[in-house]
């Protein structure tokens, strides 16, 4: 594959292929012709730079791969690019590829396993008992988001979870002794993980490890496999092996040295094939003994087989909606208490509904009470993350990929900076997950420029994919949270206050799915100008409204947008009837950088944000000294209004 696209990573495939043929061979409880089965054993290849090994395992294991695919690696419109993707290649688990994230998915995998497992298995009828499977790398290791991950499931006791470490000593820049020394076993024994060291290039010693680590039921194991980089190739132990094709004659002295034929690109002896082939038929028969338990749990408890089969579609169960919260208009509250006021009504209609905060469940109002905790109750739907951000992220993830479970994350919306490499990879991905952010603005107050984000919304608004929702008060927040639940092809993030905000009134017909909609109209018919806010700044918006048209004034429309990526996906007449192009006298107030904002107010309207760092006050001084007020937008809506005449 490496040498057809003349790209690619040759010294992984080459260096853990034993490793990873005992896993897959010995192992793994798949079945090729249904990739999606719900209880299947997870794989994931975390140090996905060596995706040509997996695609040859999918490929020899008999998965919808053909080897058209993999003559056609790294290429335009191919199955096979040069990291997996999860929505694009059969038998794919997770894309991988920044390092240390798929490690972090493995251990969400595990997570949501333990969870299912506690809910749907009832005596005798375990319909939920799989394991994850890593291979991991020296990068892996060395990311901080992996130490986060790692330290987490040594504390939940992750019992299936079982990392192969391809231990080879060398990473691109050289030998992993410039920069990477200690001693990864001992680390990982800290962490409360079952330890094994073993000669990776020896098939039956690697065979054993993994039945050990599989009798480990208490904690999640990994085995310490010392291997050669390209191995067998004329660079093997060199990082020049690592990340470039060997090209003809050295891929030639391989061949000779290995007995394989020279001319023979892509050659799969039949006998490897029918060998390796045999997984499709053990497939077939796991997923019928599987269905049988399954019909047995559905004699004994029909509520919770039709709930898992439901849970393993992605689709919400009836009625997940009623009773949900409202608020009158007039009533004041902090939108993140409306997001907990929500969760509160979900997590009793929405069984599959879990996660939690990296530690700042108070200030995220992120905990159900009576729900217990994941990895500390039984059936625990709570999670504490602790103070986790990189690995919380990455382990969502790997709860949604794992299937039947909803996830949710939360920490505050300045740290969605730890965050990043996951939350762009579950918008890759097309990932479920929901992230509660709060603190969204200088509206914090006092804790300063440090905890204030005002960069964050244009960056993560930026992120292709991912839905920001901003809302203005309660309401718009339950609404949020429906369309963020609702979601099946991607990930959405809430951006909600500390300080209480007052609800507002709002038409009959206003819905924030649609991501933006007319809060007010203009007295008098046809609007002048356009005042448009999203979050806090409603608010200010509306008062600015009513400055503006005292004693006959201009006549201003206020427009909420808490979504711009939800009205942009709105069809062209719904967005002109909200923001028409006739009017061109508009205003933008965002506590925030004024980035992006120029697409909703054209080239003759005016954004007043915060293109600079915030301070420590409170948080009305903040809004006053900064410039976030109704009168300063009124100002800069007479202004505008004046240089159009």
């Amino acid at each position: 594959m490496v040498e057809a696209a003349r790209s690619g990573h040759p010294g992984l495939p080459l260096g853990a292929a034993t490793i990873a043929h005992a896993i897959w061979s010995r192992h793994l409880r798949h079945a090729p012709h249904d990739p999606r089965w719900p209880d299947r054993d997870r794989f994931v290849l975390s140090a996905g730079h060596g995706s040509a090994l997996l695609y040859a395992l999918l490929h020899l294991h008999g998965y919808d791969l053909p080897l058209s695919e993999l003559r056609a690696f790294r290429q335009w419109g191919s199955k096979t690019p040069g990291h997996p993707e999860v929505h694009l290649t059969p038998g794919v688990e997770t894309t991988t590829g920044p390092l240390g994230q798929g490690f972090g998915n493995a251990v969400g995998m595990a997570l949501a396993e333990r969870f299912r497992a506690e809910r749907y298995d009832v005596d005798p009828h375990r319909v939920v008992d799989h394991r994850t499977y890593a291979i991991v790398s020296d990068g892996d290791l060395m990311e901080g988001v992996a130490s986060e991950a790692a330290s987490l499931a040594g504390t939940f006791g992750l019992g299936k979870l079982i990392a192969v470490y391809d231990d080879n000593g060398i990473s691109i820049d050289g030998s992993t002794d410039v920069t990477f020394r200690e001693d990864v076993g001992a680390r990982f024994s800290a962490y409360g993980w079952h330890v094994q060291h073993v000669d990776g290039h020896d098939l039956d010693a690697v065979d054993r490890a993994l039945t050990a680590a599989e009798a480990e039921g208490g904690r999640p194991s990994i085995v310490v496999a010392r291997t050669v980089i390209g191995k067998d190739s004329p660079l093997e132990g060199t990082a020049a092996v690592h990340g470039a094709a060997l090209g003809p004659e050295r891929t030639r002295q391989l061949k000779e040295k290995l007995g394989w034929p020279v001319d023979e690109p892509f050659r799969v002896p039949p006998e490897v094939r029918e060998a390796l082939g045999r997984s499709v038929e053990r497939g077939r028969a796991l997923v019928a003994a599987w269905q049988q338990r399954v019909d047995g749990l559905a004699a004994a408890r029909p509520d919770l087989a039709d709930e898992m089969r439901r849970a393993d579609t992605g689709a919400l169960p009836r009625g997940a909606f009623e009773d949900m919260p409202s608020w009158p208009p007039g009533q004041k509250l902090a939108t993140r208490k409306a997001s907990g006021a929500f969760l509160r009504a979900a997590f009793a209609h929405v069984p599959e509904l879990v996660g939690g905060s990296a530690d700042l469940a108070g200030s995220n109002d992120t905990t159900v009470k009576g729900a217990g905790f994941l990895g500390a109750d039984p059936g625990g739907r709570n999670v504490h993350f602790g103070v986790r951000e990189h690995a919380m992220a990455a382990i969502a993830n790997g709860m949604a990929l794992h299937g039947g479970v909803r996830p949710f994350v939360a920490t505050f919306l300045v740290f969605t900076d730890y965050m990043r490499p996951a939350i762009r990879l579950a918008a890759l991905s097309r990932l479920p997950v929901a992230y509660v952010m709060t603190h969204d603005s200088i509206g914090l107050g006092e804790d300063g420029p440090t905890h204030q984000p005002v960069e964050h919304l244009a960056s993560l608004r930026a992120i292709p994919g991912l839905k920001v929702f901003r809302p203005a008060d309660a309401n718009e927040t339950r609404e949020a949270w429906m369309a963020a639940l609702e979601r099946t092809d991607g990930p959405t993030l809430l951006a909600l206050t500390r300080q209480d905000l007052p609800v507002l009134e709002r038409p009959a017909a206003a819905d924030a799915r649609r991501g933006g909609y007319v809060l007010r109209e203009a007295k008098g018919g046809a609007p002048d100008v356009i005042l448009i806010a999203t979050g806090s700044e409603v608010a200010i918006a509306l008062e600015a409204a009513e400055i503006l048209e005292r004693g006959g004034g201009p006549a201003a429309r206020v427009v909420s947008l808490p979504c711009w990526e939800a009205f942009e996906a709105q069809p062209a007449e719904y967005r002109e009837t909200v923001l028409p192009g006739a009017v061109r006298a508009r205003v933008a107030m965002e506590a925030g950088v004024t980035l992006g904002w120029r697409r909703w107010v054209g080239d003759r309207g005016a954004v007043i944000g915060l293109d600079r760092f915030g301070a420590s006050a409170p948080y009305e001084v903040l809004y006053r000294e900064l410039g976030l007020t109704a009168h300063a937008m009124a100002a800069r809506a007479r202004e505008v209004l004046a240089a159009l005449r």
